[in-house]
């Protein structure tokens, strides 16, 4: 088998296991070296093929865009719930939250909208609308560059609204992420999501299983920087076992 073989294999021996196989197993299943494996590993990571990790290996999905807001707000919508309900639990009282842009916000949101005592600031377009006449805590819109397709906004306007505030606790959406960086196919949210990060004492990532193993163009943050994850069941357990040994608190719902 050449080199261009294995690694071909690899790829279907990860696809067809169904979530991941780990390094021992890949050596066994292709009986080669831990050397040569993780050789041929790295060389798919450079090419986004893979995501791995200490304790094993997944299949990355490249993608190109993300889709609209009707379509994401149908997708696991059981699992944001769950993890939107998850989130708001971990609100203490009188707190300034931020609620990046997507469904998953949107979700959090429906658990909050019958607290008084909060300041909740959003790029998100969605949040505001469902909140404006629900809550009767503070709301701030940061304003900015609207993206029509998924009802939020960007650019450095919205980034000086957001320098301007100290948030105690950030909700950070992704539309794809493993477990090194959240990544985006949109090189204005980077901007955004970081500000939001230098501004934010607590930081929470708050995504769905789904949107794991996947890659976009542009890095957005990393890991590093959150100390919490909010996700559904769904997550392999080699992606949990690493994210663990991050220390990072990971909440499954």
């Amino acid at each position: 088998m050449t080199p261009a073989e294995r690694r071909k294999k690899i790829i279907e021996l990860i696809d067809n296991s169904g979530g991941a196989l780990s390094i021992n197993e890949l050596v066994n299943l292709l009986n080669v070296s831990h050397m040569t494996i993780r050789r041929d590993l790295r060389l798919l990571e450079k090419q986004n093929l893979v995501s791995s990790m200490s304790a094993g290996v997944l299949i990355s999905k490249k993608i190109h865009s993300e889709p609209s807001h009707t379509a994401k707000e149908i997708m696991n919508a059981p699992q944001k719930d769950s993890i939107g309900k998850a989130a708001s639990e971990l609100i203490t009282p009188n707190s300034c939250i931020y609620l990046d842009a997507g469904t998953t916000s949107l979700a959090l949101a429906r658990h909050i909208y019958d607290r008084d005592d909060l300041t909740i600031v959003t790029n998100d377009f969605e949040v505001v609308n469902y909140l404006v006449d629900k809550t009767k805590s503070a709301l701030i819109h940061v304003g900015g560059q609207i993206r029509k397709d998924n009802r939020s906004s960007v650019g450095p306007l919205a980034t000086k609204i957001i320098k301007s505030l100290s948030i105690d606790i950030a909700f950070l959406s992704a539309s794809s992420w493993d477990t090194e960086n959240v990544t985006t196919p949109d090189i204005e949210k980077v901007m955004v999501k970081q500000v939001v990060i230098e501004s934010s004492i607590h930081k929470i990532l708050i995504s769905d299983s789904s949107k794991f193993a996947k890659v976009a163009t542009f890095k957005a943050f990393s890991l590093d920087f959150i100390d919490k994850i909010i996700t559904d069941k769904g997550l392999p357990v080699q992606a949990q076992k690493a994210l663990e040994r991050k220390e990072i608190d990971l909440i499954l719902v």
